[in-house]
């Protein structure tokens, strides 16, 4: 079966955000055009950031889905680790602070910064959960 694989970032169990990947299996359609059922989303928001943008460690207001259309992407984990989104690929950032919680900027969130010398650009997708 083929299917669409859903990046999400999120935030563990003990507050730290981590990625995991989960399949979207793309069940509609036909062999020349793959769909995955309809996914539920009620706004989009594009964003463009000049070449040098760098963000300080923050958490998702709400979840949305982040789709690159131009520039490359990386986000940072407390970890040390890091990922990179070029033009056409996603995540969904689902790393909000969990509920009560004041934000911790030892623990807490992600950043992320522009790679290269072209502005990035993105479209934010928000869910209906």
């Amino acid at each position: 079966m083929h299917h669409f694989t859903h990046v999400i970032l999120f935030t563990d169990a003990d507050g730290y955000a981590r990625f995991r990947e989960e399949p979207i299996a793309l069940t509609e359609g036909n062999e020349k055009s793959r769909l995955s059922p309809w996914l539920a989303a009620n706004g989009l928001q594009l964003r463009q950031s000049p070449v040098g943008f760098t963000s300080d460690f923050h958490c998702t207001g709400k979840a949305q889905w982040l789709f690159v259309l131009q520039g490359i992407m990386e986000i940072g984990l407390r970890d040390g680790s890091t990922r990179r989104f070029g033009p056409g690929q996603h995540f969904y950032s689902a790393d909000t602070l969990p509920e009560g919680a004041i934000f911790d900027n030892n623990i807490h969130g992600h950043c992320s910064r522009l790679i290269g010398d072209q502005p990035l650009i993105t479209a934010f997708v928000r869910g209906d959960d």
